[in-house]
């Protein structure tokens, strides 16, 4: 049985969740997290002081809670630079998790007026339409959706859009090198149905992506995607001796990959 000093002043849910921390950090949880009765009767309390520790260490981000599927351990961080080109797909295959993607839909479609004024397209042009939800090992990661004007992305449908990146897809197939862009990323709360999609818990927010991408010159890609801020953080570095005047701040451009 696991060790509680009930004359401490110390509340059992805290001694509890500081040894809980102790076993995390030991690694003794990697194949499986214990379920709320077996740490129920490891360490002689109940089911409610079980909880309120568990929910102190998901408030540290150590596990996840969801309902029906338990408790897990937090999986790494993906930690995506902003000074650089970069894509997803890279970001996650150089922290060792697979890489993949599930293709929701690949298809011609008429674009929406929003997209058609992002692209730069006359009405009645059509766009390549590319849906896909990513993985980060098990987990999706994030859910993407790009438009590409028709003429120069047909051939984007003969890929095989289950892994890798978008662009290298797009460099192979179309004969597209994606030279610039920009990208605006806010904090959302996101729906039920988000939620769902990317597993997510009712407390966890996600990053809201918006990104065109150019060739060239030329808008080859509209791209708005959601990303879980549970398992992804951006990085954004300056250069050596960069100085700041009084009352000035630092910017930073994020490109695109």
């Amino acid at each position: 049985m696991g060790s509680v000093n009930r004359a401490s002043p110390l509340p059992l849910w805290a001694q509890i969740a500081d040894d809980l921390r102790r076993r995390v950090a030991e690694g003794e949880f990697e194949e499986r997290f214990s379920t709320d009765a077996e740490l129920s009767r490891h360490y002689g309390v109940s089911r409610q002081t079980i909880r309120e520790s568990v929910r102190h260490l998901e408030a540290d981000g150590l596990v996840v809670r969801r309902r029906g599927r338990g408790t897990t351990l937090s999986r790494p961080m993906l930690e995506q630079p902003l000074n650089s080109l970069y894509s997803l797909a890279s970001t996650v295959r150089a922290q060792g998790l697979p890489e993949r993607s599930e293709v929701i839909s690949a298809k011609r479609e008429t674009p929406p007026r929003s997209v058609r004024d992002k692209l730069s397209l006359a009405v009645g042009e059509d766009v390549v339409y590319v849906e896909r939800l990513r993985f980060a090992g098990e987990e999706p990661i994030s859910w993407d959706r790009s438009w590409l004007p028709w003429p120069k992305a047909s051939s984007l449908l003969k890929a095989d859009l289950a892994e890798g990146s978008l662009y290298d897809a797009i460099s192979t197939y179309c004969g597209l090198r994606i030279t610039g862009g920009w990208e605006r990323i806010r904090p959302v709360v996101p729906g039920q149905r988000e939620r769902r999609m990317l597993h997510m818990s009712e407390r966890s927010a996600a990053f809201s992506i918006e990104r065109l991408a150019m060739a060239a010159g030329d808008p080859v890609e509209w791209r708005r995607s959601l990303v879980r801020g549970d398992g992804y953080c951006l990085l954004a570095q300056w250069p050596a001796g960069t100085a700041v005047q009084d009352g000035a701040e630092l910017g930073f451009a994020a490109s695109v990959s």
